[in-house]
């Protein structure tokens, strides 16, 4: 496999307030990857961007000017595989232990994404149920470890994928209250931890926070109309 050097370069496609680009970027920055980011509007997709993606969604990396990968999954696993200090465990089992909670940090995002779209109240309590008991088996796994991240002390791709679900409840909160969707304790130091990462914060732009209410006050939904009558 062709390894990362300085001269290599990537062109990262994104959306601000996409948690899969926040992947892709805390991954590209934890491995201290130069790249270049380009912003595109999703509900107005330019010619070349439908061009370059199969699927019409972001991210897309470009490397060299030349290839395209998509998926974060793929993109946060190909930077890792190109460079040292993998983000990954070594151990076959290890690794796909890993990958399956990657995974579950996706349906995680995937009911997060109901929880501001669904119109009535009923649909919301029973998104935030859901929540819920994702946040007790996410706790079941981390109360076995001991450290500030997912595999110890050391900053993982698993860790690259919840930041950005965790972000989510970091702004929200400065809204409306969320301590119906429990979150154990070892999951709020969890969080913490990831929040005060580096890579973590330039993952977003300081315009996220109000980008993403105003998103949602757009939506039509049960907590467009909580979000209204809010202030942070």
């Amino acid at each position: 496999m062709k390894r990362y050097n300085q001269k290599n370069s990537f062109h990262l496609i994104a959306y601000p307030l996409c948690p899969y680009v926040q992947r892709s970027v805390i991954t590209l920055e934890e491995k201290s990857v130069p790249y270049r980011r380009t912003d595109i509007d999703l509900a107005n997709k330019p010619e070349w961007f439908k061009q370059l993606s199969p699927m019409g969604k972001v991210p897309l990396l470009v490397v060299e000017n030349s290839d395209v990968i998509f998926d974060s999954t793929v993109i946060c696993e190909y930077l890792d595989e190109i460079t040292q200090n993998s983000l990954l465990p070594k151990d076959a089992m290890d690794k796909a232990y890993n990958r399956s909670w990657i995974e579950f940090a996706n349906s995680s995002l995937n009911l997060v994404s109901k929880l501001y779209s669904v119109k009535t109240k009923s649909e919301y309590e029973q998104v935030q149920k859901q929540l819920t008991k994702q946040f007790k088996q996410v706790n079941l796994e981390f109360e076995k470890k001991s450290g500030d991240y997912f595999n110890g002390e050391k900053f993982s791709l698993v860790d690259a994928a919840f930041a950005p679900l965790f972000r989510y409840f970091d702004v929200l909160e400065q809204y409306i209250e969320l301590s119906y969707i429990h979150q154990p304790e070892s999951i709020l130091h969890w969080r913490k931890c990831l929040t005060e990462r580096i890579s973590v914060q330039k993952a977003v732009n300081q315009n996220y926070p109000v980008s993403l209410i105003s998103f949602i006050k757009k939506k039509g939904s049960h907590l467009s109309r909580s979000l209204k009558h809010s202030t942070p």
